[in-house]
């Protein structure tokens, strides 16, 4: 079973006296394979330990969403409009705020 790597990846298998067996994705399989590089690196987010291995694992994250933006011809600036958009008319994450019911007078 293969994943999404990173470009030089090959390459350091390679230096290693390893060989590769490497293909190019298509359109469709790399959008998909992208969506779960994200979920797996958000997943290595959530176990992260450290600091130093939390902002290891936000980069990678980062790097899957500039590349997600680039195959839709976007860019990390795009993404950085879009959130600050959202901010202004939703808010941020800063009150840590978590909503039990959109409705206080609901019942279970």
């Amino acid at each position: 079973m293969g994943k999404l790597v990173r470009d030089k990846i090959p390459d350091l298998i390679t230096a290693s006296g390893r060989t590769p067996k490497v293909r190019v994705l298509e359109d469709d399989a790399y959008r998909v394979a992208l969506c779960d590089k994200l979920d797996e690196e958000a997943a290595e987010v959530r176990a992260a330990a450290s600091t130093a291995g939390l902002l290891e694992e936000l980069a990678d994250v980062l790097e899957v969403l500039t590349a997600l933006a680039e195959h839709h011809d976007a860019c990390l600036a795009d993404i950085i409009t879009w959130a600050a958009s959202k901010r202004a008319t939703r808010g941020g994450f800063t009150r840590r705020l978590w909503l039990e019911a959109p409705d206080a007078n609901a019942t279970a």
